[in-house]
């Protein structure tokens, strides 16, 4: 089906990638000068090589999904800082093509929907240097329902207590983010419920949202992926006004929401760059091959 292309869930393990000063500098080059501050403004490499492989993975998705060449993809931001692409042509026979970025630990995660909002979040399971497991997830109580609470601190050990913490947050980061919404969204409101961690379903104020599907992954060691997919029609106004297409009848929405849901794509740095640079070469190639005009 056509519609599948559109469906990406791309990783890329940053722990793996030890750039020289120069190697960075040339990965950051292929970049829009415009990127450029957005990178370089954080001190600690581990956050600039975070904020580079997100904006890389962002270009190289909307290229090999929609092949727009790379110097007339044009992303945006929504006020809450949501990223969205920039096409008022866009010929793909997507809907209403979206993405979605996420970073923290060792990965870099993008995922992509034809039709429905997609949401992702990464987390690994780390809590600051000199503090226990058991305050740091205090200090985040009011965020999670009752019943959530209650799964988080009878899970047993101080490690499964943060696994089962960093599970829901995932969840409900990634729910908040294909919605478009920022941090002043009211976390507490939304309620995960699941069988295993399969089957996962949301309640907001109660009310289960039967049009939304979600799926969690394990990445890598103390490392979880979470995916959301819910109707664009749900998007706060901000983000909705980027949108193609918000409305959909049921059958049109049930396709898009019942598509596959792709395995975990893991990527390198290189894997990113060398797409740039075939691209390159190919576009070089065909202006040489037109024929001189008269």
């Amino acid at each position: 089906m056509e519609l599948e292309k559109g469906v990406k869930r791309w990783v890329v393990d940053i722990s793996k990638w030890e750039p020289t000063p120069h190697n960075f500098s040339l990965a950051l080059s292929l970049l829009p000068h415009h990127d450029h501050s957005s990178i370089t403004r954080y001190v600690k490499l581990e956050d600039r090589k975070r904020a580079l492989v997100s904006r890389l993975l962002q270009y190289a998705l909307v290229h090999q999904v929609l092949g727009i060449p790379f110097d007339e993809i044009i992303f945006r931001r929504t006020p809450e800082g949501k990223p969205f692409l920039v096409c008022d042509d866009l010929k793909s026979g997507f809907p209403n093509f979206n993405f979605n970025v996420s970073h923290h630990g060792d990965y870099v995660a993008i995922a992509s929907e034809p039709v429905c909002l997609v949401g992702v979040d990464i987390v690994s399971y780390t809590i600051p240097v000199d503090d226990t497991a058991e305050k740091f997830i205090q200090s985040f109580s009011s965020y999670f329902s009752s019943l959530e609470w209650h799964n988080i601190f009878n899970a047993g050990s101080s490690d499964e207590m943060l696994r089962i913490f960093y599970r829901y947050w995932c969840l409900k980061e990634a729910f908040v983010k294909a919605i478009g919404a920022g941090i002043g969204y009211k976390l507490d409101d939304v309620e995960f419920h699941h069988s295993n961690w399969d089957d996962i379903i949301v309640k907001v104020a109660g009310q289960e949202l039967k049009d939304w599907k979600f799926w969690l992954f394990e990445t890598g060691h103390r490392h979880s992926v979470s995916i959301a997919r819910g109707p664009p029609k749900s998007a706060i106004p901000s983000y909705r006004r980027t949108l193609r297409q918000t409305e959909f009848d049921d059958n049109e929405y049930n396709v898009g929401l019942h598509l596959p849901n792709v395995k975990l794509t893991f990527l390198t740095v290189d894997d990113l760059v060398q797409l740039w640079c075939r691209s390159t070469i190919e576009k070089i190639e065909a202006e040489t091959d037109k024929p001189a005009s008269t």
